[in-house]
């Protein structure tokens, strides 16, 4: 089943920033409330992601932000894939963010039990293999109420 192409994917993702994607979206969501990053460019060398928040995060609610991942990175969490069809998906699976043309079978990403979503992408088996992950900065944006992430992950 690894072979079976379910949709077609364009992009060459490197693992364990990719995974680590997928904890960050899921620490925001517990510490903020918000809905998962709006725009995301993660790579091997640097990656940014996007939230909408309701206030501007404090300095330390930044330290805790890189904590938490870091010990969830450390958890050592396994790291799975289950298919499901798109008209029977367990409770919190949007797919608003899939392509129109995507297929009835939706391939998860579960990471222990902290995250579940649709994913294609490439990823490592359990979180430990992600390294560390360093927070580089942030920027707010008031008018947008925006909060923007830029992080690397050290191997």
């Amino acid at each position: 089943m690894d072979d079976f192409v379910l949709n077609e994917h364009n992009k060459e993702e490197f693992p364990p920033a990719h995974t680590a994607e997928h904890l960050l979206n899921q620490t925001m969501i517990r510490l903020f409330g918000c809905e998962r990053s709006y725009n995301a460019h993660v790579e091997r060398k640097k990656s940014k992601m996007s939230f909408h928040l309701d206030h501007k995060p404090s300095r330390q609610e930044e330290k805790e932000i890189e904590r938490r991942m870091n010990e969830l990175i450390a958890a050592d969490m396994p790291v799975t894939f289950e298919f499901a069809d798109r008209y029977h998906l367990p409770d919190g699976i949007a797919l608003d963010r899939l392509p129109v043309d995507a297929s009835d079978t939706i391939r998860l990403v579960r990471i222990g039990d902290y995250d579940v979503c649709p994913c294609i992408g490439k990823h490592v088996r359990s979180t430990v293999q992600i390294g560390r992950f360093e927070m580089l900065g942030t920027n707010w944006d008031e008018h947008e109420h925006s909060f923007r992430v830029r992080f690397k992950i050290v191997q």
